[in-house]
């Protein structure tokens, strides 16, 4: 699930959860307030064993209710809330601080011309129209082959299952190459939908053909509000693309595939491989002329779009394209155009009743647009060195634990193991906030210029993106801000980023015992740790190259016992007519798995032989249960089910059926839902 940061600075991620994105909390308030409550209907009693998700937080579900401007309310969430507070503070105060300058100013000023509603209501459709009329301008194909290129942006992250496309006609990712870590290579990805996935324009189902219908009728209001004529018919053309595009794309589990996306083109390939776009002329206005390779993650994607381009007549791709630039750059525009993105892709897609406020929306933005120096100023005031002191520490202690599990697999070979363990060992581990910043210097904010701001720091961005090409392979860069609720693997780079909004109640409480924490933050830790040896992070090496470093049976014990993971989880159905996809979430869910197993191992080697509290345990995995707090609406559910790499959270708790522990801290026996016999019980790590 993605939010309103954009761009996403998640290059080569396996995120801990997509849905954990900072949303911006009561204005001006110090701590966030509390979702809209309602009066507490005790849930029916269960038994750990039969739902362990709701003994755990059967007391939270019951008092708590979904605000009504988000699609779903829980423990993320309600830490985005208070960081975000926190940002408010400080941004106002920038604002009210005249003398003030550098980033901190430009933060303000991109915030306060977000805010100004009559501003930009004033201007009307007119910051609009030079963008407009560069479309308007294009007569034939060479001119659209020119300004298709000129719209790339680096806005896709193909490890983050989260975001495999864009709305853009092509995904651009800039990281180092899969089988080149020392050199930094662009890929490029399927794009050009509005809706979230193929599945959206192809499932034969009357939900799915409701919500194109209505992805019709928006695109044709957004037409109008531009001032375009005749949109019915524009609409029901640019409908007819997408939909031809759709069935050019991979699917979700296709595009998790490492190894089917490891395509290596050379620039003079496109041309044989992909016939129907002028590629040069596309890269130069692309400004991706100077690069001599690409890895094409979905090669019959790119070969569909680009005759696509050659095929299909010119006046639909400037409707198209038209669209596009409207839609997403809607929240910098005069309120009709945000209220009408925010009814279909909040209110249909993911049936969220009421649009966020104002200060909200301009939080996200400005965030989405400079978010290391919203981050800098955040970890300044906010995140204390005593805590990221605990918090490496915590992080040494869990590989440790994690290290001594891979000692004692019988099924692994010495030479894997060891392999396994120079991972460990050569693991860079970024806590709170990254070594270096990103500089805005050359950003221009301009006082009252919402859009302008916008697409001046999109194009920014872009440029940071592919000067990447030129530079060397940074193996500590960060891909995620440190003003964000989440947590990131990044197996190109061997490293993991824990950001230090993360590091806060309840996921870490100072003030807490260490068998919460261990059980909360603890496990996030080793979640991230295992998506090094999962089955994506699995195929890199210490280096972070993607090689086979593993034994034939090694691999074959690997893959059978992931078979029985991917089979649980299939059994799970949050609706009778959707079940979860097992192979799809493979890769959160063998984190999860080994994360809570290699966190528990840690949490009981810090009694080093003292005695454990009578309640070690339950604290531990009560811990893990609560951090997974979560209520979603209907259709966001559904969307996530089909889309997201992670699992809901409810069945993400019940992982702790596979540990013999949670059987005893809580007396779990056969016949409860979710008791499974011990040889039915996954264990990999």
């Amino acid at each position: 699930m993605n939010t309103s940061w954009t761009p996403l600075k998640r290059a080569v991620a396996l995120a801990l959860c997509g849905a954990a994105l900072a949303i911006a909390p009561a204005h001006g308030a110090e701590q966030a307030p509390p979702p809209p409550a309602k009066a507490a209907t005790a849930l029916p009693q269960v038994l750990p064993g039969d739902d362990f998700f709701t003994y755990a937080n059967g007391d939270w579900l019951a008092r708590t209710e979904i605000p009504a401007d988000r699609s779903s309310w829980g423990a993320f969430a309600e830490m985005a809330e208070t960081t975000n507070a926190r940002i408010v503070k400080l941004i106002e105060a920038a604002l009210a601080d005249k003398a003030l300058g550098g980033e901190p100013r430009k933060v303000a000023d991109y915030y306060a011309a977000f805010m100004d509603e009559a501003g930009i209501e004033a201007k009307g459709v007119v910051p609009l129209k030079p963008v407009l009329a560069r479309i308007d301008a294009i007569k034939d194909r060479a001119a659209l082959t020119r300004a298709l290129g000129a719209s790339l942006r680096a806005d896709v992250d193909p490890l983050n299952s989260t975001n495999f496309q864009t709305e853009n006609l092509f995904g651009l990712w800039v990281t180092q190459g899969l089988s080149d870590p020392d050199h930094n290579t662009p890929y490029l990805l399927q794009g050009g939908l509005g809706m979230p996935d193929r599945a959206y324009y192809l499932t034969d189902s009357a939900r799915m053909a409701e919500l194109r219908t209505k992805y019709q009728q928006h695109i044709a209001a957004i037409l109008k509000l531009a001032g375009y004529g005749d949109t019915d018919a524009r609409a029901a053309r640019v409908m007819a693309l997408e939909t031809r595009i759709a069935q050019s794309h991979a699917t979700r589990e296709d595009s998790a595939d490492v190894l089917k996306a490891n395509n290596t083109w050379s620039a003079q390939d496109f041309a044989a491989k992909a016939p129907g776009l002028d590629w040069r002329a596309f890269f130069k206005a692309a400004r991706l002329g100077g690069a001599g390779r690409f890895i094409v993650w979905h090669p019959g994607a790119v070969t569909g779009i680009a005759k696509l381009v050659g095929s299909t007549d010119v006046a639909t791709w400037k409707d198209f394209l038209a669209f596009h630039q409207v839609n997403h750059f809607a929240a910098m525009l005069p309120k009709a155009f945000g209220d009408q993105k925010f009814e279909f892709a909040g209110k249909t897609l993911q049936g969220t009743p009421q649009q966020s406020l104002r200060w909200k929306r301009a939080l996200a933005a400005t965030n989405g647009a400079m978010d290391d120096a919203v981050g800098k100023m955040y970890v300044e005031r906010y995140f204390p060195a005593e805590n990221k002191v605990r918090l490496k520490q915590m992080v040494s202690n869990i590989i440790a634990a994690f290290g001594k599990r891979i000692d004692t697999l019988t099924w692994m070979a010495p030479a894997t193991r060891a392999q396994a363990q120079e991972k460990l060992k050569t693991m860079y581990v970024g806590v709170g906030y990254p070594d270096r910043w990103t500089s805005y210097a050359g950003l221009k904010v301009v006082p009252g210029d919402a859009l302008g701001n916008a697409m001046r720091a999109e194009q920014y961005h872009y440029a940071q993106q592919v000067a990447k090409l030129k530079q060397k392979v940074d193996k500590t860069a960060w891909a995620m801000p440190p003003q964000l609720v989440n947590a990131v693997n990044l197996p190109l780079q061997n490293a993991m980023n824990f950001p230090a909004a993360i590091l806060q109640k309840p996921f870490f409480d100072a003030a807490a015992s260490d068998g919460t924490n261990y059980g909360a933050i603890g496990s996030i830790i080793g979640h991230e740790i295992s998506h090094s040896f999962d089955d994506q992070g699995a195929q890199f090496d210490a280096q972070g190259r993607l090689r086979d470093w593993w034994t034939k049976d090694d691999m074959a014990y690997f893959k059978q016992a992931s078979e029985k993971l991917v089979q649980q989880f299939n059994g799970y159905k949050p609706f009778p007519d959707l079940a979860v996809n097992g192979q799809l979430t493979l890769s959160e869910n063998l984190a999860d798995l080994a994360g809570v197993a290699a966190s528990y191992d840690a949490y009981k080697a810090t009694f080093a032989g003292k005695a454990a509290p009578s309640d070690a345990d339950r604290q531990f995995f009560m811990g893990y249960a609560s951090a997974w707090q979560t209520k979603i609406r209907e259709p966001a559910l559904r969307q996530r089910v089909l889309t997201d790499g992670h699992a809901p959270a409810q069945y993400r708790t019940a992982i702790v059926r596979n540990l013999e522990p949670w059987y005893q801290a809580f007396n779990v026996q056969p016949g409860q839902a979710l008791y499974l016999p011990p040889d039915q019980r996954v264990r990999v790590w």
